[in-house]
């Protein structure tokens, strides 16, 4: 009963901090920058500020579907954060250019968590089946449930990798948005706002996973009694 008062404790968490998110980038996503630059432009001049090149920018549909890609190295900014002039947009686009310059200096919580991305996807792919199969027959089978546990913990340990190399490109985001006179002192606290909510994101997503791993592990564990 307890592990089921937990999941149920994260997925309201969960939903609070999603609602919470959205909710920010709405509202200062409607607070312009003093500037008027376009999250695109404000991409460009934080890649130029550190003498990256050979990084492409580019839009794409969804919201909050930002991202980078350090394999094709490109910066890829929902349609609202490419043309947005706001403290959201900057944001977004600077928060991305993070992980740009992440790429580009070799920091190495990325270069680990790129490593693991193959292996994750595969992961990713077959461990619910897996792991439902190893529950059905953990009586006649529970080798099946172990493989599923051991593909289960190689996403969980993905989702605390990622918990560094987020906050560190919000990190190197506000910094520069600051020192590059993106953001001034009336605003730059918003833009630290919406960034702490979207590590937020991730900080109850690896909880989440590690809960959930335990919960398979005490089935696994249980049924060798």
């Amino acid at each position: 009963m307890s592990i089921w008062v937990i999941f149920i404790g994260f997925m309201i968490l969960s939903w609070i901090v999603s609602m919470t998110l959205k909710s920010k980038f709405s509202k200062y996503s409607k607070i312009p920058l003093d500037n008027g630059m376009s999250g695109r432009e404000i991409a460009e001049k934080m890649l130029r500020d550190y003498g990256i090149t050979g990084v492409k920018i580019g839009s794409v549909e969804g919201q909050l579907t930002d991202h980078y890609n350090p394999v094709d190295k490109t910066i890829n900014l929902s349609r609202e954060v490419y043309e947005g002039r706001s403290i959201s947009s900057a944001a977004v686009a600077a928060h991305e250019c993070g992980h740009a310059v992440q790429h580009a200096k070799a920091y190495a919580w990325l270069g680990f968590r790129s490593s693991l991305v193959p292996a994750v996807s595969f992961a990713s792919k077959w461990v619910q089946w897996i792991l439902l199969a190893g529950i059905l027959m953990v009586r006649t089978f529970p080798a099946l449930l172990l493989a599923g546990i051991v593909l289960f913990a190689l996403t969980t340990i993905f989702s605390f990798i990622t918990l560094p190399v987020e906050i560190d490109a919000s990190r190197r985001a506000l910094a520069w948005l600051s020192n590059a006179g993106i953001t001034s002192y009336q605003n730059h606290e918003k833009a630290q706002d919406a960034l702490k909510w979207a590590a937020y994101t991730y900080v109850i997503a690896a909880l989440g996973s590690l809960a959930t791993l335990l919960y398979y592990i005490m089935i696994f564990t249980g049924s060798r009694r």
